[in-house]
């Protein structure tokens, strides 16, 4: 290879971070997160079996998927280790509604972000259209894990 040669790669990913990182199944407590079957979850009940005659104790977790809503279960040795997801929450200020579905926030650095759809969530998002429309100043909590984004929650900062 001579030293003229130039390389240029398409990068789509973010900086090699992982959307999981491992933790043992017996540390994982009620309100903690796990992942269930390739999906970000909230652990809702954790429930511990005593070691039977070949060994391991075993972890029961009931947890709610974070973005669809469904309950999910698992059942994991207490020694093992479970993936748990990244989850971030951050606060945007709405700028606007389209009708398609999407909301344009705006970000702490001053851009717009314009690739979240609304709420699937009837309440929140009969909350975010009436405040938009009474032109109050409203800041949605979009939560992320595993590369999806969803507006959680809402507040209101007062009138414009």
């Amino acid at each position: 290879m001579s030293d003229s040669e130039e390389h240029h790669f398409e990068s789509k990913a973010d900086a090699g971070a992982s959307k999981t990182y491992p933790q043992q199944a017996g540390t994982i407590r009620k309100n903690g997160y796990v992942v269930i079957k390739n999906r970000p979850c909230k652990v809702v009940e954790v429930s511990t079996s005593k070691t039977g005659k070949h060994g391991h104790a075993k972890c029961h977790f009931v947890a709610i998927d974070i973005f669809n809503g469904k309950k999910l279960e698992d059942i994991v040795p207490s020694s093992h280790n479970c993936d748990v997801p990244h989850v971030n929450r951050t606060e945007y200020q709405l700028i606007d509604i389209s009708e398609d579905g999407f909301v344009s926030l705006l970000t702490e650095n001053g851009n717009t972000k314009d690739d979240l759809k609304l709420p699937t969530d009837d309440s929140l998002l009969g909350q975010i259209k009436a405040g938009f429309a009474e032109g109050k100043d409203l800041v949605v909590t979009v939560m992320s894990a595993m590369g999806e984004e969803q507006i959680c929650a809402l507040k209101d900062v007062g009138p414009k």
